[in-house]
């Protein structure tokens, strides 16, 4: 799960390769695209994007939302281009098959922010970082404390589908390979 910033794909892609897979949150790209809508259209547009990630099917989803791009096209250019820059990858957890709550659930970045801005509170008083080791020290150590308000996970019980989904396509992907 990234946010779209083209620094994390480079970084995604250089280490887990071309077959490494990436979720764009969901949230970030529908911001994007409201962004650049005036005001009048910006609620049929939340609810033309919600409505077409909310399609279990993948295939339906990838046709909504590229009908929603056209739609988008005739009025604000700029903010079909931002909903087509990345449109495959706001799909990635749809394709894998998972339940719909989890996907929900892994289809922003929300989970990942929560946990940074529970450490950033924790280490805001600390106005003298003495190195890279304390700085690792602190770090872990605000992870650790916010660990201990962290909820389980909504569709938490889908996880071992998921697990054997992508085992499976580790399988696949190291066969082509070799």
């Amino acid at each position: 799960m990234i946010d779209g910033a083209k620094a994390l794909r480079k970084a995604v892609q250089m280490v887990l390769g071309e077959e490494g897979l990436v979720q764009r949150c969901r949230i970030h790209k529908l911001r994007n695209v409201l962004d650049h809508l005036p005001e009048e259209k910006k609620a049929q547009a939340a609810w033309r994007l919600r409505a077409a990630w909310g399609h279990k099917d993948p295939q339906a989803a990838d046709k909504e939302l590229r009908k929603t791009v056209r739609w988008l096209d005739g009025f604000s250019p700029m903010a079909a281009a931002s909903l087509l820059e990345g449109l495959e990858e706001t799909l990635t957890v749809q394709k894998l098959g998972i339940g719909h709550t989890l996907c929900r659930s892994l289809s922003n970045t929300n989970l990942m922010e929560n946990c940074f801005s529970l450490a950033a509170h924790r280490t805001r008083r600390v106005k003298r970082w003495d190195g890279a080791r304390m700085i690792l020290r602190w770090t872990a150590a605000a992870l650790l404390a916010a660990e201990k308000t962290f909820r389980r996970i909504r569709g938490c019980e889908q996880l071992k589908d998921l697990g054997k989904v992508l085992r499976e396509l580790e399988t696949t992907s190291t066969l082509k390979a070799a």
